[in-house]
């Protein structure tokens, strides 16, 4: 079973895993989960290609290749596939990008393929390989399966040292409508959770397997079904106090989380750390052409500040290009995330994926670019013909990001951000017992002293960096190790930010040059 490389994106933070002595921020759960349903008379080996290299010995050893991965994982993934085609091993492909694209993965020479959830179509792929078949495909026909029966990850497989997380996964779907999102195309709209006891069953696995730290709940939307979230919650919060906080939780939710306050009460309490919030744009118009009502229910920057105020750090999505988008879209990005001191704020071009709403419209009007896939990657340009000129599009996303992540106004909106959080902070902080191991704690503290050499003593940062430091201990001293990791993820910020001006430029220099590209750079109208 093998997890294909990610290539270098906002949420890789090389430099920073680097530092911490990780090789990768969170193992391939969708394959160790596969590797649960797998019959008990076969034996898994897991090589995640973003820990370590497969090696002679790995393909020696296998009869069969597993190769699962999303759209961004699309350039090894394929590469890996004709490397098990030359050396003879039938090839099974499953997971996002298989579903979305099965053609493309078809034409690499995959032998079978897996699509859609593996509780629904391993079972039938199975069967066609006992009765000595060669190839196939097997979907699901647009069933859902009940997640109550799925049984838990094969963490066991795993090299769970090199990850600076572990991940779980409590629902599937998401209630909404967002044109964009293939969330609901992959697993509906009627969110399926799991029973609180499968949960606590995989959080006891990771703790008698040594973890400590931070598991990521890898729910698109952890909120979906308040009910069903809160009841789980309820649980964490007695198996984590009986074991001393062994755990912290990130995950990500829709933003009418703010407007539940028990549900944020109960995350606090359970030991949620923070929440990647899809806020997308502060332009009510785009929400509204998008179809992301949802956040249309309060103005943004109060729910932002409600879940800040409760203890919870905000991570939030922002995207630029949406249709009828008014030029200054950029500078109205980044005048919300300094208003809001969010720290994180993730900004992309839009991109259509396959299977959308968005993807189907657009395909209609003849506006996606030719051979042109979403790469998930923030360096690509957009891949269909925007209603205003993509120069502008992409010029204001590379100053957007800029601005964002020049060193002394991260730091500043950091400073500011962990004052806010920290002066109503309540989550629980590990006993003695229940804390990382020692190893873990030495581990960091090469990375927290190049960061003060490099923030506090090489760059122009240097003031800003010992006095917001200084500010955060005397005046928030229980956020002071979030606020570190926040002041170490800017060393990631630093190389990513020339990396997607440097990709964005060389395109659009090409596009300047009259370099044809398969997409127009004049504005369209709308239609009415």
């Amino acid at each position: 079973m093998v997890s294909p490389r990610f290539p270098s994106t906002f949420w890789s933070y090389e430099p920073v895993l680097a530092l911490i002595g990780k090789k990768a921020l969170m193992p391939p759960l969708g394959l160790v989960t596969v590797a649960a349903l797998l019959p008990d008379t076969w034996t898994s080996r897991l090589v995640d290609c973003n820990v370590r290299p497969l090696t002679e010995a790995d393909w020696a050893w296998a009869d069969i290749v597993l190769l699962s991965g999303m759209i961004v994982q699309k350039p090894h993934l394929l590469e890996l596939v004709a490397e098990a085609k030359r050396r003879h091993k039938p090839v099974v492909v499953g997971g996002p990008y298989a579903t979305a694209l099965p053609d493309e993965v078809r034409d690499a020479g995959a032998d079978f393929l897996v699509l859609d959830e593996a509780e629904l179509t391993l079972a039938p792929f199975l069967e066609a390989l006992a009765r000595g078949e060669t190839g196939g495909t097997f979907t699901a026909g647009g069933a859902k399966p009940d997640v109550t029966l799925t049984p838990a990850p094969r963490f066991d497989l795993l090299e769970v040292a090199a990850y600076d997380s572990m991940s779980i996964q409590f629902s599937r779907g998401c209630p909404f409508l967002c044109e964009f999102c293939d969330i609901i195309v992959l697993y509906g709209r009627r969110p399926r959770t799991k029973q609180p006891a499968q949960v606590l069953a995989e959080m006891d696995q990771l703790f008698q397997l040594g973890w400590r730290g931070t598991i990521f709940i890898v729910d698109d939307n952890f909120v979906g079904n308040h009910k069903a979230a809160k009841a789980l919650l309820r649980e964490m919060v007695g198996w984590q106090a009986a074991r001393g906080f062994p755990f912290h939780f990130d995950t990500e939710a829709s933003i009418d989380l703010a407007q539940d306050q028990e549900l944020i009460d109960l995350m606090v309490a359970s030991g949620f750390r923070s929440v990647f919030l899809g806020i997308e744009t502060p332009d009510a118009e785009s929400l509204k052409r998008t179809l992301k009502l949802q956040n249309l229910r309060q103005p943004l920057d109060e729910a932002v500040d409600a879940i800040t105020g409760s203890g919870i750090r905000v991570m939030a999505g922002f995207i630029i290009g949406f249709d009828g988008e008014a030029a200054g879209a950029g500078n109205r990005i980044v005048s919300f995330v300094e208003r809001t001191a969010i720290p994180t704020a993730f900004v992309s071009m839009l991109q259509a994926l396959p299977g959308t709403a968005l993807w189907d419209r657009l395909s209609a009007e003849g506006r996606l670019r030719e051979s042109e896939t979403a790469s998930g990657n923030q360096t690509f340009l957009m891949n269909f013909t925007p209603t205003r000129p993509l120069m502008q599009v992409a010029a204001e996303f590379v100053e957007a990001f800029e601005r964002l992540y020049e060193p002394c106004a991260y730091l500043d909106r950091t400073w500011r951000y962990f004052l806010a959080l920290g002066a109503n902070r309540r989550v629980p902080r590990p006993l003695v017992t229940g804390g990382p191991p020692m190893r873990d704690v030495l581990r960091t503290l090469p990375a927290l002293l190049s960061v003060a050499w490099r923030q506090g003593v090489v760059r122009s940062t240097r003031w800003r960096f010992w006095h917001h430091l200084a500010s955060i201990a005397r005046q928030s001293p229980r956020a002071l190790p979030d606020y570190l990791t926040a002041c170490v993820l800017q060393e990631h910020f630093v190389v990513f930010r020339r990396l997607v001006r440097c990709g964005l430029d060389a395109q659009l220099q090409d596009i300047q040059a009259g370099v044809p590209l398969p997409i127009a750079s004049e504005a369209i109208a709308l239609a009415p």
